[in-house]
């Protein structure tokens, strides 16, 4: 084995460590998140999230500063107990303090519709 093989093999090892490192230090950071939600406008039905999916206020789908696409999270309030299961498919939410954003049928569903905001944990289920 030459040197630039040995190389390559070496880079490439290290990036795999990286990553499943950094996989598992991810998911360790957003078990159990705990902070405010809230839910996306009216004025975005139909526009285009950062997965490059067509937003849906009746999709339960969220978005997230930083967990993957595709990721299933349930969203609980610990004030009231509800919960709901959604998809990440945006990133956001893009006001401090907030943790994610909620599209109106998981907001419906958390009850949080009035108010616009709730108290939120959430938990990585994938």
């Amino acid at each position: 084995m030459g040197a630039p093989t040995r190389l390559l093999r070496t880079s490439c090892l290290a990036v795999l460590l990286l990553a499943i490192t950094a996989n598992s230090a991810f998911a360790n950071d957003i078990d159990g998140q705990e902070g405010v939600a809230s839910y996306y406008s009216d004025r975005f039905q139909g526009a285009l999230t950062a997965s490059g999916e067509a937003f849906d206020q009746q999709a339960l789908t969220a978005a997230h500063p930083s967990l993957p696409f595709g990721s299933k999270v349930l969203v609980t309030r610990p004030d009231t107990g509800q919960e709901v299961e959604v998809l990440i498919n945006d990133r956001g939410p893009f006001v401090q303090g907030r943790i994610i954003d909620l599209s109106k049928r998981a907001a419906r569903a958390l009850g949080m519709l009035r108010r616009g905001t709730a108290p939120v944990m959430v938990t990585l289920l994938d």
